[in-house]
């Protein structure tokens, strides 16, 4: 069961889920938004995750894609 909702994104984040739909095939930039989260649920440690503060944003450019 899925369900329609908004999300604020920066530029940069939009263009690297173009990206990783462009390079996996996916069917649209919201099926690697659901890699990524799936990827977290099961594989990562949540206090890894957020228990420490990024930004890329801060001195720098955000998100680049891999070359």
């Amino acid at each position: 069961m899925s369900e329609m909702q908004t999300f604020q994104l920066h530029d940069d984040t939009l263009r690297m889920l173009s990206w990783c739909k462009d390079k996996y095939k996916l069917s649209d930039e919201s099926k690697a938004l659901r890699v990524i989260l799936d990827y977290i649920i099961e594989d990562d440690d949540f206090d890894k995750v957020f228990g420490s503060v990024r930004c890329l944003r801060c001195g720098g450019d955000g998100w680049e894609e891999p070359e």
